[in-house]
């Protein structure tokens, strides 16, 4: 069995923000195996994102990671700048959710591509431009001799997040973070999107962290999945696993929210009453038990702790789970 591309262990996150603590991420473990999918989901707010911008090394200044975060053997949270540049953009690379704020708008697309592979690999520019030209070919861009020398504004918002993936994989990355690389897309273009990164993950071996809100858009893509509440995981497993017999309660109701195509064509969705806890706020026991419909009194007073077994197929943080 090899060894994790990516390892967490044990991280919580911290912003401090008008002298207040707010805890964004709680004691998160996980691993990434080598070509592995993992998709991770939660409402806005559920740490997801920050769990992977500290894997990154991309925390702001007001913000405190702690815990253990390994890249391939080497400790990021402990890396200097230069030893963590030096992994960034080459072996570890992320895909943010708003091409339009990633690219430079006054640079010309075939120009941003470049740059990555005169930092990162010590290509010359002729290189580097040819390169690109060719990696917005394997992404599917239209007339890429054209684009590259276009500028975002240019560009359609699908085009630009396949411009994006294009740059997050030049260097040939072992590892490539996503995060909500569709939510700014219409639904067409997302499941464009979505077969565009199964496709390069086959074609570059690459493993794959699919961030999202929606259970729908890495269902098709991931191999194992990975649900967020409150700063914390509270349901792993296989994806087909978690889709046919979810246990936590939180993850159950996640899928009574999505559409079926099969349903009434103004089927009324059902919501998840309540909002989940605020950052900063004080938790004891579950923080889903205000929002959950088995909660009982030791849900409110007794923290469920995600089942000890890293090796599990399913793991969850419940007292009274759903029975399969």
């Amino acid at each position: 069995m090899p060894p994790p591309t990516l390892c967490i262990e044990d991280l919580s996150v911290n912003f401090t923000q008008r002298g207040a603590r707010l805890a964004a991420v709680r004691q998160v473990s996980l691993e990434v195996a080598p070509g592995e999918c993992v998709g991770v989901v939660g409402e806005s707010g559920s740490g997801k994102t920050q769990v992977f911008m500290a894997a990154m090394g991309l925390i702001p200044g007001n913000a405190v990671a702690a815990g253990r975060v390994r890249f391939e053997g080497v400790d990021i949270l402990g890396t200097t700048p230069a030893q963590l540049n030096r992994i960034r953009g080459s072996k570890l690379s992320m895909i943010f959710q708003d091409p339009m704020t990633s690219l430079t708008p006054h640079l010309k697309i075939g120009d941003q591509l470049a740059e990555v592979l005169v930092c990162h690999a010590g290509s010359s520019w002729s290189e580097a431009r040819a390169a690109a030209r060719r990696m917005l070919e394997r992404v599917r861009v239209p007339d890429p001799a054209r684009r590259v020398n276009q500028y975002p504004h240019e560009l359609s918002g699908g085009l630009r997040q396949r411009v994006m993936i294009g740059m997050s994989l030049l260097c040939g990355p072992k590892l490539v973070i996503a995060d909500e690389p569709t939510s700014a897309l219409d639904v067409t273009v997302q499941a464009q999107i979505i077969e565009l990164l199964q496709a390069m993950r086959t074609e570059f071996g690459m493993a794959l962290v699919l961030i999202s809100h929606d259970l729908g858009v890495v269902a098709d893509l991931a191999d194992r999945i990975l649900v967020m509440y409150a700063g914390r995981i509270v349901e792993s497993a296989a994806a087909g696993v978690l889709f046919e017999r979810a246990r936590h309660p939180y993850t159950a109701e996640l899928l009574k929210c999505i559409p079926s195509v099969t349903g009434p064509r103004f089927e009324r969705l059902p919501t998840l009453p309540g909002q989940p806890p605020q950052p900063g706020e004080s938790l004891e026991g579950c923080a889903f038990a205000p929002r959950c419909p088995r909660a009982a009194a030791r849900c409110r007073i007794e923290r469920p702790l995600l089942d000890a077994d890293a090796a599990a197929a399913h793991r969850v943080a419940c007292h009274f789970p759903v029975q399969p």
